[in-house]
């Protein structure tokens, strides 16, 4: 048998008996003040492969009071022809704008893509069918650095926005977990008013894996369900690097321990002193540890009450 009459066959197996209801999967997307990546979403959500075993509709949830997606959702609907549920939340925190979402939803599944990445054709398919294979909770998939324009060069050589890829069936761990790439089950968040907690300004979600699990979730990897993170010029500035690795140390600092704080305490001096040599090695080098020496100076200061980035969300588009 070929491949191509393999994969037919494969899906024809895989489709529901005539009469039964198949699953819906509700696409939850929290944005900010990011038309054009909000309208290239869409647009390749639009486009997404079922193999006839679920339907879909995208559920966006605005974190903006001035509804500055609306407009966008709405040509969306015209010239997609996908089904879009829109909300506002007006109080700016991604935690509250993912709960906004969620309360809007109706999918027995619920898919979590963030508005400035761009999923595969299959994401939703490959994710639907891995879930249902392994019996689990949820899948995570990964989330691949995208530039439409060439970034520097000191960029493209570091580690920045790189995530590791995991093979397919392997465990997630708390700290990995992310909701940038991600299909759930809708249960997980039945009679939770607030699944996602206010008071962390970023790691939300970390947070919330970390509690799912604990309480028996399981949730696997699929590396063949891609999403494409869009990096445009503005996350290429070094003070977004930093100010970003600042709020990330604040937010950590709501869950760490005496044995973290030591760590912070014993790495900023010896990162310090490293600094110089770095430079030598180059910029990639340097930005690291600047980024690191930010990561954990965050956690310090929130620790002793000082909040070192104001904002809800550093921004990389003009406000």
């Amino acid at each position: 048998m070929s491949a191509s009459a393999q994969t037919t066959a494969i899906a024809e197996a895989e489709k529901p008996a005539r009469g039964t209801q198949v699953d819906h999967i509700s696409v939850c997307v929290c944005t900010y003040k990011r038309p054009v990546l909000l309208r290239r979403l869409l647009h390749e959500l639009s486009r997404q492969e079922t193999g006839g075993l679920f339907t879909y509709s995208a559920v966006i949830a605005d974190n903006d009071e001035a509804r500055s997606a609306e407009a966008v959702v709405e040509a969306a609907r015209s010239e997609f022809g996908l089904a879009i549920r829109y909300c506002m939340e007006p109080r700016q925190n991604i935690a509250l704008a993912r709960n906004k979402v969620i309360e809007n939803a109706d999918g027995e599944f619920l898919a979590f893509i963030d508005d400035d990445e761009f999923p595969r054709k299959d994401w939703l398919l490959t994710l639907f069918r891995t879930c249902r294979e392994h019996k689990v909770d949820g899948v995570l998939g990964p989330v691949l650095r995208h530039f439409d324009q060439t970034p520097p060069r000191w960029l493209e050589k570091s580690n920045f926005y790189v995530r590791r890829v995991n093979p397919t069936g392997m465990r997630v761990e708390w700290l990995e977990a992310r909701t940038g790439n991600v299909l759930l089950k809708r249960e997980l968040v039945l009679g939770d008013p607030a699944p996602f907690r206010p008071e962390f300004r970023a790691g939300e979600d970390q947070d919330f894996f970390r509690r799912k699990i604990a309480e028996g979730r399981k949730f696997i990897w699929c590396a063949e369900a891609e999403a494409f993170e869009t990096v445009p010029p503005a996350r290429w500035n070094r003070k977004y690097l930093l100010r970003k690795a600042l709020l990330r140390g604040a937010t950590a600092g709501l869950h760490t321990n005496v044995v973290s704080v030591i760590k912070s305490l014993i790495a900023i001096p010896l990162y310090t002193l490293a600094l110089p040599f770095a430079f030598v090695a180059g910029q990639q080098y340097f930005m690291t540890l600047l980024v690191r020496i930010c990561d954990h100076a965050g956690k310090l200061l929130i620790l002793v009450g000082i909040n070192p980035v104001r904002e809800e969300y550093v921004l990389d588009t003009p406000s």
